[in-house]
This record gives C-alpha cells, structure tokens and sequence, in this order.
C-alpha cells in the first residue's frame, strides 16, 4: 500500500501555490485551522448533549432561562434552539449598535461635503506654525 510521504506533500504544496499564489496561503491555512477549531467543537457539544440524554449529566441552566422549581425537566430541541436564536440575536444587535456608534463616531470627524476651506485650512497650519 502506497502512504503519502514528504515527496508527495512538497508536490501537493506546490501545487496549491500554483493554484492560490503565495499571497493566500496564509488565509486558507488560518481557514483551515478555524474549520478544525470548531469541528473539534462541535464534536465536544455532541458528546456533551449526547451524555444530557443518557442522563449521565445534570442539565446546566442557561443564561436567560426562567429558574423556576419545575424548571428541573430538560427542555425541548424547539426550546433549546428558540433560547440560542434569541441569545444569537440579542449579540447580533449588540455588535451591529456597536458598530453603527463606531462608525457615526468615526463619520463625524470627516469633513462635510462642500465644507473644506482650503484658504482657512492654510491658515491654520500656518498659524500652528508660528506657534511651534
């Protein structure tokens, strides 16, 4: 049986720079790299949820969810994905307010359009001069 050795991965490697240049090496291994992170992941919740219905597990309470003495059951797969959209929204409005404050804050600092005195702007340095 043939296994692939050092010879045979140089030739793969070349190959990929031929196809993806030099420039996107870095990119696709860094892809790489995050694609093994979270099937490593997703494989840790699987074995985690699949311990949860063997029972083998206390089932952890969620940030969120109601903690009521009843709340002792496992709650259902239409739950569990309810409560992680609504988590996954709440984060996802909270990144985009962020960012929106980020970039108003950003905007206010250019110059308005029509707004730019190239005789006043030259006074100014100018002026910033003498005082230097």
């Amino acid at each position: 049986m043939m296994g692939i050795g050092f010879p045979e991965l140089m030739i793969i490697l070349v190959i990929i720079m031929i196809i993806f240049g030099a420039g996107k090496l870095p990119e696709i291994g860094s892809a790489f790299g995050r694609s093994i992170k979270n099937f490593k992941t997703s494989m840790k919740e699987a074995e985690e949820a699949e311990k949860l219905e063997e029972g083998q597990d206390q089932p952890q309470v969620a940030e969120g969810q109601p903690q009521a003495a009843g709340d002792q059951q496992e709650l259902s797969d239409e739950e569990k994905e309810r409560l992680a959209r609504e988590k996954a929204q709440a984060e996802g409005e909270a990144k985009d307010k962020a960012m929106k404050e980020a970039a108003a804050a950003f905007t206010s600092t250019l110059p308005r359009k029509g707004s730019y005195d190239f005789a006043k702007d030259q006074e100014e340095q100018a002026a910033k001069k003498e005082q230097a």
